[in-house]
């Protein structure tokens, strides 16, 4: 199940089901935008994203990306 987080034009996107709850993007991300919880990615301040797109180039599941769906 995909679960799409939305603030204003931002939005992002993880794939439950294909995080396997490595936290490369968690590290990767300049903003702290998100975090691990339960072992799969959360999106917690999306307000603060500035879009860099390195979550979703450094996610080796493709289990997160920007845009939505």
């Amino acid at each position: 199940m995909a679960t799409t987080t939305t603030v204003g034009l931002k939005s992002h996107t993880v794939e439950e089901e294909w995080c396997k709850g490595c936290g490369i993007c968690v590290a990767f991300c300049p903003k702290n935008v998100l975090e691990l919880e339960n072992e799969i990615v959360v999106v917690k301040r999306l307000e603060d994203c500035i879009q860099c797109g390195q979550c979703e180039l450094r996610c080796p599941d493709f289990a997160i990306w920007l845009g939505g769906k």
